[in-house]
């Protein structure tokens, strides 16, 4: 394909810097089945599938990573031309490996939100949107590799360069099974990733239990789903950045041209013009709602479990029992406007969106983080325990003094909290849990918290983490087989990725938290609004039904036009006890 002379002057214009890695290694193809994708309904806008990395030889390293960072620009139209004049020039003289995958990427100097952007590709419906937390919480510390940013956040070059929020369509490389996610997936995910090529990441999430049936709502997803994006936006603190990724493989019948091929017209598709993305969802008429289980239902397995923790036989001291609440509007949810909405009251939280095609998006705003890993470094969370936030200081100190002596609250969060220590434990040189026990404050709930960080023998162990991690008791119970055998005899619905790991994985960092305070909102059919309870010795039915409609409150305040808890107005919550070297977390 001939270059022309403008696209010679753009490439030679924003001369790029260039980090690359090499891998050569030879071995025979893996047979595995894998999850096949039906065709996308008329709903949906036909997409061009690429392939499924679950189909590689994960025993095979690729033999190309690498990443191409132009000069920056001014805004999202010039940086798309610039990228689009870069893969001209790629096609006249392709790599020759057979199997690699390109990072191109161009900075724009100027800060725009990546869920505006996200929101203006409203003709893509295979989407991914990941926010991390502002702030991180300070950890103990530990010996690191390298220095760190100080808000946790990963950087690129400088510290103006801090990555806020990542939002991507398309896929140049997804993986999906039907299967439970294994080890052979996670060594087929890490083929893509290379510590020299750090922003190049799979975003996605895992079903919180495999081994059960998979509903309707939720077979888009298959067991788990990951993405690495094709056409990615990132929002840096001081700037943005805008790139695509090309990923090919020749021995899954995947060939360079193939991606390109593919990445082509959705280029296309990609609108340069950002509009800013209203944070306020208009009030709409609910046509019909329904709790799964009912409120009597729930008494029933409350009941239930509560005679199976205390029988004399038993093993379950802990399980934690979810509620599915579908609700249908007379207009149709927008997940990114929902979103949008609770990152103002979510500065403390991990936003994210998973949408794969011919599928409903799954969104959600959680506190919880599942674990960290920065090279060897790892970190996790124990949270449990709930109370709302008051109205007055004097009665939020109240509610957060009643979290502190409750003996039932202390015994549910102790369970999450030793059980995290012992995982991390088998895995790590050393652990260190400070503080451990505290209060972390959120605008609308307040939870029992603790951090636990350690240090992994080997990073290939940080699948070991992920699978002996989930579920934690706080989704699910404790013991925790005899809990989610448990759940599967009881609930009525099926989870799907609530209260499983949402995240990424990343070639020198990956981080991933629990898919809590999330729903599952598709066109046409409203959302499904999940939310969970630990159900201990001394727990009652109503407390904890209660305890469900205030962790469902931030989707359904939206529903009935609700504005949002102002930043100020959440500042000034967590202002209350002085305690802003842990978040708004209250030390004891």
């Amino acid at each position: 394909m001939a270059t022309t002379g403008a696209d010679k002057f753009m490439i030679s214009l924003f001369a790029p810097t260039t980090k690359f890695t090499k891998f050569t290694s030879s071995s025979t193809v893996s047979t595995r089945q894998s999850w096949v994708l039906t065709r996308p309904s008329s709903v949906y806008r036909s997409i061009t599938m690429s392939m499924n990395g679950c189909k590689g030889d994960p025993r095979k390293p690729l033999e190309m990573i690498k990443t191409q960072t132009f000069q920056p620009v001014s805004t999202p139209e010039m940086a798309m031309n610039l990228l689009k004049s870069a893969i001209t020039e790629l096609d006249f003289d392709p790599p020759s490996y057979n199997s690699g995958i390109i990072r191109l990427e161009v900075p724009i100097q100027q800060k725009i939100e990546a869920i505006s952007w996200l929101q203006d590709q409203n003709n893509h419906l295979t989407r991914c949107f990941f926010s991390g937390r502002s702030q991180s919480i300070i950890s103990p510390d530990l010996v690191d590799d390298e220095p760190s940013s100080s808000n946790g956040h990963s950087t690129i070059g400088t510290p103006e360069s801090k990555l806020v929020s990542v939002a991507g369509v398309g896929t140049a490389v997804f993986f999906q099974q039907s299967n439970p996610f294994s080890l052979d997936d996670w060594k087929c995910i890490r083929r893509f990733l290379s510590e020299d090529s750090p922003l190049i990441r799979a975003y996605g999430a895992l079903r919180f239990d495999p081994t059960t049936s998979v509903s309707s709502e939720w077979k888009g997803f298959g067991s788990f789903y990951f993405m690495v994006p094709l056409v990615e936006f990132d929002e840096l603190e001081g700037s943005s950045m805008l790139a695509v990724n090309i990923a090919w493989d020749n021995t899954v019948s995947w060939t360079w041209q193939d991606a390109i091929n593919a990445l082509r017209p959705e280029l296309r598709q990609i609108s340069s013009v950002v509009t800013k993305l209203r944070k306020e969802v208009p009030k709409t008429v609910i046509l019909s709602s329904n709790h799964v289980p009912s409120k009597s239902s729930w008494d029933d397995a409350v009941g239930k479990a509560l005679e199976t923790i205390n029988g004399s036989k038993s093993e379950l001291v802990k399980v934690v029992l979810a509620r599915s609440s579908r609700v249908v509007t007379k207009s149709d949810i927008d997940p990114l406007e929902w979103l949008a909405h609770l990152q103002v009251e979510g500065q403390d939280a991990y936003q994210f969106c998973i949408q794969p095609p011919n599928a409903p998006a799954f969104i959600g705003n959680t506190p919880e983080q599942l674990f960290h890993r920065k090279r060897l470094n790892v970190s996790s969370e124990a949270l449990a325990a709930t109370r709302g936030r008051g109205e007055t200081k004097s009665l939020d100190r109240q509610m957060e003094d009643d979290l502190l002596r409750s003996p039932k609250d202390h015994l549910e969060f102790t369970i999450v909290r030793e059980n995290i220590r012992g995982k991390l434990e088998d895995i790590c040189n050393m652990v260190l849990v400070e503080p451990s026990k505290t209060v972390r404050k959120l605008p609308r709930v307040q939870h029992l918290y603790a951090k636990l960080s350690g240090r992994l023998r080997n990073e290939d162990d940080e699948f070991r983490v992920l699978s002996s991690l989930h579920p934690t008791p706080a989704v699910c119970g404790f013991p925790t087989e005899v809990a989610r055998q448990f759940i599967s005899e009881t609930e009525m619905f099926d989870r799907g990725m609530y209260a499983g790991p949402v995240g990424w994985f990343g070639g020198k960092e990956t981080e991933f938290a629990v898919g809590i305070r999330s729903a599952l909102v598709e066109k046409g059919l409203g959302a499904l609004i999940y939310a969970g309870a630990g159900i201990v010795n001394g727990t009652k039915s109503s407390s904890e039904w209660e305890e469900l409609e205030l962790k469902t409150s931030q989707f359904t305040k939206l529903i009935e036009g609700e504005k949002s808890l102002s930043l100020s107005r959440c500042e000034e919550m967590d202002n209350i006890f002085q305690a802003h070297n842990l978040l708004g977390v209250c030390r004891v």
